[in-house]
Order: structure tokens, then C-alpha cells, then sequence
């Protein structure tokens, strides 16, 4: 199963959902090699990916960073806008041109806490990707970092 395919908001989220979360999105680019965030930096936006491939990143120190997941089409950039204290865990690099949908979490988090059915479509999607990656986090470091196949299961 990939990412997109438990992830996509366009199936996590009702059509009524989905289009009052776009009233608080614009579209954007970023080109190759663009940061879009730091580990430890506020996280005060999200981003879904329309074209484009942008990687998770988690620093290693003295190492080159972790590229822990690559995402795609239809993919969440950023979990961390919905979770107190609103500060990125990873970081994230444009490793193409990048076309998305980039959404103001103010905003959306404001939408959420009025519309509590909302709210809950959200916080649930959001859950769904937070789950995936780090599962997906977990199995990436232990086939860099672990004993051979330490990342495998039986």
C-alpha cells in the first residue's frame, strides 16, 4: 500500500471538507533544492504536493541527514502545525521542481476548532500520516543504522 493511497486528503476528507480547507491554501512552486523546513523551526504552514517529489530529512549528527521518506502527488508536507508546540520534527528539501497547495495552519487550525466535525476529519487524516511516518521513519533508520536486516520482518 503507499503513502498516498491512506493518506491523500482527497480520501480522508469529505468534498464539503476539502474545499473549506482550500479557502485557506494558495498555490505555490519552490525549485530543486529548496528548504521548505528545519528540524526545530515554527511550523505555521502545510503543504499538499500537486507535482513534484519533496524528501523528509532527520539530522544525524556527525553524519549527512537521513532521508527518511519521499513524498509525492496528493501527499501531506507537515504534521507538525497541528500538534502544540507547533514545531517541525524533521526537516523537508524540494528534490524537484515542487508545485503545492500551501495551507496557513493558523487559519486552519481556526476552522478546525469551529467545526468540530471538521476538526475531527482533520485531526484524523493528520493522525492517519503521522502514523505512516513514522512507521516509515522507524523502519528507514533501522535498515541505515541498525544490524543487517535489522529493519526487515519476519
Amino acid at each position: 500500500m503507499t503513502a498516498t493511497a491512506t493518506t491523500g486528503m482527497l480520501r480522508a476528507l469529505r468534498a464539503d471538507h476539502r474545499q473549506r480547507l482550500m479557502t485557506a491554501a494558495r498555490e505555490v512552486s519552490f525549485p530543486q533544492g529548496t528548504r521548505l523546513f528545519e528540524e526545530g523551526g515554527h511550523a505555521d504552514r502545510f503543504w499538499l504536493i500537486r507535482t513534484g517529489t519533496v524528501e523528509l530529512d532527520l539530522h544525524v549528527p556527525g553524519r549527512r541527514a537521513a532521508v527518511i521518506e519521499t513524498l509525492r502527488h496528493n501527499e501531506l508536507v507537515g504534521w507538525s502545525w497541528l500538534f502544540t508546540p507547533h514545531v517541525w520534527h524533521l526537516g523537508a528539501e524540494a528534490t524537484t521542481p515542487v508545485r503545492a497547495y500551501e495551507f496557513d495552519a493558523t487559519a486552519v487550525r481556526a476552522m478546525c476548532d469551529e467545526d468540530a466535525v471538521l476538526g475531527r476529519a482533520v485531526a484524523r487524516w493528520v493522525g492517519d500520516v503521522l502514523a505512516h511516518r513514522l512507521h516509515a521513519s522507524r523502519t528507514r533508520l533501522l535498515d541505515l543504522y541498525g544490524p543487517y536486516g535489522a529493519g526487515q520482518r519476519a
